[in-house]
């Protein structure tokens, strides 16, 4: 049995017995994420039998749904003694994506975080100055002033892949990585920006650190940011970083 239906350019592949993925693209480009964010939307606001959540990604979007409860729709529904979930549930997706209108643009909910950079809190801000023979106030400025999308929240819980960093301080990875990285830490890896919302091992360019929490986890959703979202990064000083470190330790 093929398990792989095509319509260009999506791409419908199963994964495992109880999820699958639509791959929309093989680059990282704002068609692509605006034809998954379209898709996930369109999914989540009208859920087939058996949906469980969708994880967009920056090419694809995985579905997860319950096997049992899809076949047990459609047994109740046409009478069928014996249907595979995937290709049910591939199916409907299929007739989604040949009615769904991706002209329309998106609406983007705009996220500032306040960031101290450098310091203790960007070790690696005076590097990336020097890698680009710009000074680390120039590297601030270029941070702070741009916008960025989340592309998809991935690798710890709440950590967000934001696009659209300037290749004026575009930085390779640290050639070794870090064992351990203090919750809040901005940095940068290639063409990407991001914030490490728990502590955790890494290889970004540490930049600068936000006292704002990005991961909640009793809270729902338990991550401040979603894919989709635009980030801005406001510098802030160290004193400030110090009082909304401490309001954020009252929440």
């Amino acid at each position: 049995m093929n398990q792989t239906i095509t319509k260009a350019p999506a791409v419908i592949s199963p994964l495992g017995d109880s999820a699958l993925v639509i791959t929309f693209g093989d680059s990282i480009q704002y068609d692509i994420h605006k034809q998954i964010k379209t898709c996930k939307d369109s999914i989540e606001l009208n859920p087939f039998p058996g949906f469980i959540e969708c994880v967009p990604a920056f090419t694809n979007l995985t579905i997860f749904y319950n096997p049992l409860e899809v076949v047990a729709a459609v047994k109740k529904k046409e009478k069928k003694e014996f249907v595979s979930p995937f290709e049910v549930v591939s199916s409907i997706l299929q007739s989604k994506l040949e009615n769904e209108q991706t002209e329309k643009e998106l609406d983007h909910r705009t996220v500032s975080i306040p960031v101290c950079y450098g310091g203790e809190y960007g070790p690696d801000l005076e590097y990336v100055a020097r890698h680009h023979n710009l000074t680390p106030e120039e590297v601030i400025s270029i941070h702070s002033e741009g916008e960025y999308l989340a592309y998809m929240i991935g690798f710890a819980p709440g950590f967000p892949f934001l696009g659209g960093l300037s290749e004026k301080i575009a930085t390779p990875r640290r050639s070794s990585p870090r064992t351990s990285i203090p919750a809040g830490s901005v940095g940068i890896a290639g063409m990407q920006t991001g914030v490490y919302p728990i502590s955790t091992p890494g290889g970004w360019q540490l930049i600068g650190q936000t006292p704002i929490k990005l991961f909640l986890p009793e809270q729902n959703p338990p991550s401040l940011l979603q894919a989709g979202d635009i980030v801005k990064f406001e510098p802030i000083s160290k004193e400030e970083y110090q009082e909304l470190q401490a309001k954020e330790g009252e929440k």
